[in-house]
């Protein structure tokens, strides 16, 4: 009888290795199932890591499935028999074949799934499912996005991002680029001027607009870029980077002589290249390259307002000097950052003409109508009614053009004050290159 009950107790006194693993499994979940509600609140990132994205995992493994059959998206596989004209076979019914889904990928607050389409499906049905799976999952939003034939990401949201602009990205994103702010699914809004050579940025008074501007020029002054600035308020809002800008016009008058010695800089650089047998002033070499000018207007209806016979004769010079810069400056490292609270086509021909060479838009919350329908009613009129719907509790949401997938996306440009990029600006004042070094063979990059 010892010997059944020592055996007995040694039995139950040692646990085999996979029963404290699931013990200790256990008992991890059940404490971050009970801090789940802090934590998200107050570190949303590491909520989404430790627990919303296994979490997120679990419930689509357990309802893919059922979603797929409910949103059309199975195919029936044809059974082995089947009904042959007027003589009944005895058959199986129809099997729906799932699309094959890859493994999850986490993403900072959110997740992607690669799916394979079934031969004749389109991404489009996809899209339209894209409602049902974020009930299913349980997160905020679900985007498809297609970038090859044959199949399509799942990219689920966890919150709304355009709720947290947290910055996404730590360090420069190169020359000529800037990370303002985040997209709508998440990812980061990246300003490339390399890319998306010239930007029109439109928004009613604390709609973000000068925000956005700030963060530009936050980043752009540490870079070895030229920042010239037309101001016609006066110079309130780009004066106060005035240590890092290479050049400043704060009236009509001015401005029509900085931009004068802009196209005669970029009609120099053109010269070069065309000796250089090359056709932008990338491929000249690196001693040779000169800095790149980012030409910053902030106010633009301002340059085109006609009070005087004497003024069309300014705003004739003016025109015509952007609309040249805005022709060739995309070659010759010369950008354009237009902004300001109205632009209509009541500003005549030159401000349409010059609409059609600034290919990157951003629209703010505006003040009229037909400010949107500049900015993007000749670009995607189905924007017209977001941009309309922005509420003003939501200052530096946009909706602008640039997203990796193409077509215009919300987004939210990350809370940069003005002081914060004069700060910035002056810090980095050592980098402001002289009017001479704009001009090509001056050595400027080296």
């Amino acid at each position: 009888m010892s010997r059944i009950e020592n055996a007995a107790r040694e039995a139950g006194g040692s646990l085999p290795p996979i029963v404290w693993l699931l013990g200790a499994l256990v008992a991890v979940a059940l404490v971050l199932a009970m801090a789940s509600p802090w934590l998200r609140r107050r570190s949303p990132n590491l909520w989404w890591l430790l627990w919303g994205f296994p979490v997120t995992v679990a419930r689509f493994r357990w309802t893919w499935r059922r979603l797929a059959d409910v949103q059309g998206l199975s195919v029936p596989s044809r059974p082995p028999t089947a009904l042959l004209g007027n003589v009944v076979v005895q058959g199986r019914a129809l099997k729906p074949v799932k699309p094959r889904a890859g493994v999850p990928r986490w993403r900072r607050g959110g997740l992607s799934i690669k799916v394979r389409l079934h031969s004749g499906q389109t991404p489009e049905i996809y899209a339209v499912a894209c409602v049902a799976m974020a009930h299913a999952w349980r997160v905020h939003s679900v985007r498809a996005v297609s970038d090859t034939r044959g199949t399509v990401w799942l990219v689920a949201s966890a919150w709304d991002p355009l709720s947290l602009p947290a910055v996404p990205f730590r360090g420069s994103p190169g020359l000529l680029a800037a990370v303002v702010g985040v997209w709508e699914d998440g990812g980061r809004w990246l300003v490339n001027l390399r890319r998306v050579p010239h930007w029109l940025i439109v928004g009613a008074t604390q709609s973000g607009k000068s925000t956005l501007l700030a963060s530009l020029v936050a980043q752009w002054s540490r870079q070895q870029v030229a920042l010239v600035g037309i101001d016609l308020k006066g110079g309130m809002e780009l004066s106060l980077f005035a240590r890092r800008l290479t050049g400043l016009a704060t009236t009509r008058t001015e401005a029509v002589d900085l931009l004068d010695v802009l196209v005669e800089v970029t009609m120099g650089r053109m010269a070069v290249c065309r000796s250089m047998g090359v056709r932008s002033v990338w491929e000249l070499p690196d001693k040779q390259q000169p800095v790149p000018v980012i030409v910053l207007v902030d106010e633009v209806a301002e340059l085109y307002l006609v009070a005087t016979s004497a003024d069309k004769a300014e705003v004739a010079r003016v025109s015509t000097a952007l609309l040249r810069l805005g022709q060739l400056g995309a070659a010759l490292g010369v950008h354009l950052i237009v902004a300001g609270q109205r632009f209509g086509s009541d500003l005549g021909p030159g401000a349409t003409s010059l609409r059609a060479q600034l290919a990157g838009r951003v629209c703010f919350r505006v003040a009229d109508k037909g400010t949107a329908e500049m900015t993007l009613g000749d670009v995607d009129p189905s924007a017209l009614d977001v941009v309309q719907s922005i509420p003003v509790t939501m200052p530096g949401v946009a909706v602008a053009l640039g997203a990796p997938e193409g077509g215009w996306i919300r987004a939210r440009s990350f809370p940069v004050t003005p002081e914060q990029a004069r700060e910035t600006a002056e810090r980095f004042a050592h980098l402001r290159p002289t009017v001479g070094q704009l001009y090509a063979g001056s050595g400027g990059l080296s």
